[in-house]
C-alpha cells in the first residue's frame, strides 16, 4: 500500500499520523517544497516580539523519521492518471491512495495589492509587520480582510481581528497609541459573521471602545502606497495589512479533479474528491458540503484529515468509506495579554468575555500541539 500526502501543514501532518496508526506497514510519502511546518496561529504574536522565527518554523524530518514516512522535496506541478501519479519539479510519485493537503493560495488580483502585507503568508510577512511597526513614529494603520465572492468559506478573518486588537494593545503598552490611527476595513457591513451575530456585535463594540475606526460595507477597489480606495471612498494609510480571500492551488490547472466556482477541489462529506477513487482532500484546498458559517481553520483541517485517513484505508481494503467529520468553529481570539473564546457548531454559539486565562490557554495549546516536533 503506497500513499502520497501533498503538503506540510496541519492537515498533512495529521493525515500521516493517522495513516501510520491505521496502517503500520504502509509506504507513506509526504511531498512538499521544504520539510518545514509553520505554526500559523502564533504569527499574530510576532509583531509584538512574543514569538520569533524559531517558534514558528519547525523541521518535520525528525517526526517523519519516527513515523517511517519518506519525504519528497518538490513542488507539485500536476496530478495525472486519476490521482495515481503526482508530478513534481523533482520527479514523479506513484500511489495507491492520495491525500491532498497542500492548502490554498491568496487571491492577488486587487490593483496595488503589492502595497499590502498579508500576515498568513508566513513568518517573513509577520517579521515585515514587526519591523514596520517598530520604525513608525505615528500615522494610520489600515487592517482588513476580503473574501472569494465565488467561495464564501474561503475567508480567513480571525487572524486579522487578532492582529487589529493586538496592534492596538501593543501600541498602548508602548505608550504611543495616541500617535496612531487604526482603521479596520471590510466589504461586509457585518464583518466576521461566520463567528456568529453575538461575536460580530462584540467586535464592533470593541472597535468603538478602543477608538478604532470601522470602514465597513464597502469593497476595496485598490491600494496605493499610502492609500486605501474603496467603493464608498478612500482614506490615507501609512501601513496596509490585508488578508485576501483564497482559492485553490495553482497545480489544479494540471489535474483532473472537479473544482468549485471559487477554484477549490470539490469533495463530499467524507473528504473524498468527487468522482475519484482513493483521492481525498483536506483543509484549505477543498470545497465541502457545509453550513454557511463553515470556517477555514487548522482545527477543521485536522478533523478532515482524520476522516480522510480512515476512509482511504477502508477504501483500499474494499470496505465502506463512511467516516464523516463534524463542523465546528473554535477560535481563541488573542489580544496579546488576554483572549476571547468563540465557539460555534450546528447546535450552539458561544462568545466569552476577554480574560487572561484564555491567552495562556492559547499558549499552552501551542506547546501541546508542537510537542512532538520539538523532540
Amino acid at each position: 500500500m503506497k500513499v502520497t500526502v501533498i503538503g506540510a501543514g496541519f492537515g498533512a501532518l495529521t493525515a500521516v499520523r493517522r495513516l501510520r496508526r491505521e496502517r503500520p506497514q504502509a509506504e507513506i510519502t509526504l511531498v512538499a517544497p521544504e520539510p518545514t511546518f509553520q505554526y500559523y496561529p502564533s504569527l499574530i504574536w510576532v509583531p509584538a516580539g512574543l514569538r520569533g522565527r524559531d517558534d514558528i518554523l519547525h523541521d518535520i524530518r525528525p517526526l517523519l523519521d519516527r513515523l517511517n514516512v519518506r519525504f519528497h522535496a518538490g513542488r507539485v506541478t500536476g496530478v495525472v492518471e486519476d490521482g495515481r501519479r503526482v508530478i513534481t519539479d523533482n520527479g514523479e510519485i506513484e500511489n495507491d491512495g492520495l491525500v491532498i493537503a497542500s492548502g490554498g493560495r491568496f487571491l492577488k488580483k486587487l490593483p496595488g495589492i503589492e502595497h499590502a502585507i498579508t500576515l498568513c503568508e508566513g513568518i517573513d510577512a509577520a517579521e515585515r509587520i514587526r519591523d514596520r511597526l517598530a520604525e513608525m513614529e505615528g500615522g494610520t494603520i489600515a487592517i482588513g480582510f476580503g473574501g472569494n465572492p465565488k467561495e464564501p468559506a474561503a475567508v480567513r478573518g480571525g487572524p486579522m481581528f487578532e492582529l487589529l486588537f493586538g496592534v492596538d494593545r501593543l501600541l498602548r503598552q508602548q505608550g504611543r497609541r495616541d500617535r496612531f490611527k487604526l482603521v479596520f476595513f471590510n466589504p461586509s457591513p457585518r464583518p466576521g459573521n461566520r463567528l456568529g451575530e453575538k461575536a460580530v456585535d462584540r467586535l464592533l463594540d470593541r472597535m468603538a471602545k478602543y477608538d478604532i475606526e470601522a470602514h465597513i460595507g464597502a469593497k476595496p477597489k485598490q491600494f496605493e502606497a499610502n492609500r486605501v480606495v474603496t467603493e464608498k471612498g478612500e482614506f490615507a494609510a501609512d501601513l496596509i495589512l490585508f488578508m485576501p480571500g483564497m482559492t485553490g492551488p495553482a497545480w489544479l490547472e494540471n489535474a483532473p479533479f472537479p473544482t468549485s466556482p471559487g477554484g477549490m477541489i470539490e469533495a463530499d462529506e467524507h473528504a473524498r474528491v468527487k468522482g475519484f477513487e482513493r483521492v481525498y482532500v483536506v483543509g484549505d484546498s477543498g470545497s465541502y458540503p457545509a453550513p454557511d458559517w463553515a470556517p477555514k481553520q487548522a482545527h477543521m483541517a485536522d478533523l478532515q484529515a482524520g476522516a480522510a485517513a480512515k476512509n482511504l484505508v477502508a477504501e483500499i481494503d474494499g470496505q465502506p468509506a463512511e467516516q464523516t467529520f463534524k463542523w465546528e468553529l473554535v477560535c481563541v481570539m488573542d489580544m496579546l495579554d488576554r483572549a476571547t473564546l468563540v465557539f460555534r457548531n450546528d447546535k450552539r454559539q458561544f462568545v466569552s468575555p476577554p480574560c487572561r486565562l484564555l491567552h495562556w490557554a492559547k499558549r499552552l495549546f501551542e506547546w501541546w500541539y508542537l510537542r512532538d516536533l520539538r523532540r
